[in-house]
């Protein structure tokens, strides 16, 4: 279906975003492709699809060569359709006629069998009610879900998705996470460029690591997530999204230290419910602590979360001189509160540092 060989790309002949990059993706295959920030991922993308020329090398879609001169981009881009992070929606039409006009125009479609095919496919995307809102009408959810099935309405045979919910709020990613899992099931070819790790681990038949400009490995969900052979990709799975606060003595800022702690976890689409368990998990061992420690200070507070084991973390760590953090072995109403809010509580002395961890399943 698309073969890539000795991908680059250059800008203003100095900066590479991509390096020999190699690939075989077959029909029906769903690809997430995950790395850190701009090493080239959605340039990749948008080389596919001809909205950047590549500077050497060559990609071949059903036989077709898009880095040939000759080869018609309008033919390819009838079979590649792709969903961008900012939506794209034509502002000025309504939802339905935004999937009406494509087919109309570039696929021949009679007007009355596009507008029947456009509410088929709406009501796909649970917006059969949004027929004829605008879309400054929407949410950013909502105008994802119709670009998303917009794109449908061409009938493309591969789909490319660049971050499509790196605009959006987190309470809004769920949902378009929802339709893109539907679409995957529909057997159509599909790249992904995302963050959400649960989602890449659960939705693809592959997952391509990229770092530095290459696709550096390449592999299952299964193995790419639970058993990296290479080294970056090891570094990049194992690292742990964390929110850090150094807390100075008693009298630290509590406001700054949980709101930086919600937006960490709203940025990361912790559920509600898991942001108040960490929260009150936080509260409680830092009252034990004061209270049995008055004076306590140059405490780190790090919070992690894992996507992909849906596991939380609270951990502190204090220089020498403090004998404890919340005496576990001593009965107190915020002891209680901890042990129904978390998993495993590990407090010890390592590194000449006092340690206490705090872990429960989200």
């Amino acid at each position: 279906m698309i073969k890539i060989e000795h991908l680059s790309k250059v800008y203003d002949g100095k900066l590479q975003v991509l390096k020999d990059v190699n690939a075989e993706i077959n029909d029906g295959e769903v690809i997430s492709i995950i790395g850190p920030s701009g090493t080239g991922k959605s340039t990749l993308l948008r080389c596919i699809n001809k909205l950047e020329t590549a500077t050497s090398g060559h990609i071949w879609i059903d036989g077709m060569d898009v880095m040939d001169s000759r080869t018609d981009i309008r033919a390819i881009r009838q079979k590649v359709g792709m969903v961008f992070q900012s939506f794209n929606l034509f502002d000025h039409l309504s939802v339905l006629d935004n999937l009406i006009i494509g087919p109309v125009k570039l696929l021949g479609m009679s007007p009355v069998d596009a507008e029947k095919q456009g509410r088929k496919l709406l009501s796909q995307v649970g917006l059969a009610t949004k027929a004829e809102a605008f879309p400054s009408e929407l949410s950013g959810g909502q105008k994802q879900r119709v670009a998303i099935a917009r794109c449908l309405s061409m009938h493309p045979k591969v789909i490319l998705f660049d971050e499509p919910t790196s605009a959006l709020d987190p309470t809004m990613v769920t949902e378009v996470l929802s339709v893109i899992r539907d679409v995957a099931k529909q057997g159509i070819t599909m790249l992904i460029v995302t963050h959400e790790m649960k989602f890449a681990h659960d939705v693809s038949t592959r997952v391509f690591y990229m770092d530095k400009g290459v696709i550096y490995e390449d592999g299952t969900p299964e193995q790419i997530f639970g058993d990296p052979q290479k080294t970056w990709t090891k570094v990049f799975i194992r690292r742990i999204r964390a929110y850090d606060f150094q807390i100075e003595d008693r009298n630290y800022d509590s406001f700054a230290m949980l709101g930086g702690l919600r937006t960490f976890c709203q940025k990361y689409g912790i559920k509600p419910a898991v942001i108040e368990r960490i929260e009150n998990l936080v509260k409680d061992s830092l009252a034990i602590c004061f209270r049995n420690n008055p004076d306590s200070h140059d405490i780190r507070l790090r919070v992690t979360y894992s996507e992909v084991k849906e596991e939380a973390k609270v951990k502190f760590k204090s220089d020498p001189g403090q004998i404890t953090f919340i005496c576990p072995d001593t009965p107190s109403p915020e002891l209680d509160n901890i042990r129904r809010n978390c998993n495993n509580i590990n407090e010890r002395l390592e590194d000449d540092k006092l340690k206490l961890t705090l872990t429960f399943q989200a």
